[in-house]
């Protein structure tokens, strides 16, 4: 699973998710990328789920990217635990996802096949997402 190696606080609050993405909502590494049409948590174990179905779906051809990283930690208390005694404890981690942000890219393969393995990824995903082209002009950097 996605993870820091170290981070700076151990335990965040837990912070808005209002307004679109500012950056990272064009395509800039593959051909094809899926956009985020909602605001989201997204964990490291959906991140990886949606990584194993494309490149599944794939097989050994294209390239992919992940542009998200799950880097704030969520905290839990156990079960049945009385209220009080502090913020529990770092359980897993999360990217928080804006509406507009492309969060898997995809190149080297036909269009058809993009799509169907970016379909597969939104599958694993809590958001609702839109299959988006590399816009005209901008050139791929490899």
């Amino acid at each position: 699973m996605l993870s820091p190696k170290r981070v700076k606080h151990r335990k965040v609050f837990r912070g808005r998710m209002k307004g679109k993405a500012a950056r990272g909502n064009k395509v800039a590494y593959g051909e094809y990328g899926l956009q985020s049409q909602d605001a989201a948590w997204i964990t490291a174990n959906q991140i990886e789920a949606a990584r194993v179905a494309m490149t599944r779906y794939i097989k050994r051809g294209g390239k992919v990217w992940i542009t998200i990283f799950p880097d704030k930690p969520v905290t839990k208390k156990p079960a049945e635990t009385r209220m009080g005694k502090g913020k529990g404890n770092p359980e897993f981690w999360v990217a928080v996802v804006r509406p507009g942000r492309v969060m898997f890219e995809i190149s080297g393969v036909p269009e058809e096949i993009a799509r169907e393995a970016l379909r597969l990824a939104a599958n694993k995903l809590p958001v609702r997402c839109k299959f988006v082209k590399k816009e005209v002009g901008e050139t791929v950097e490899s």
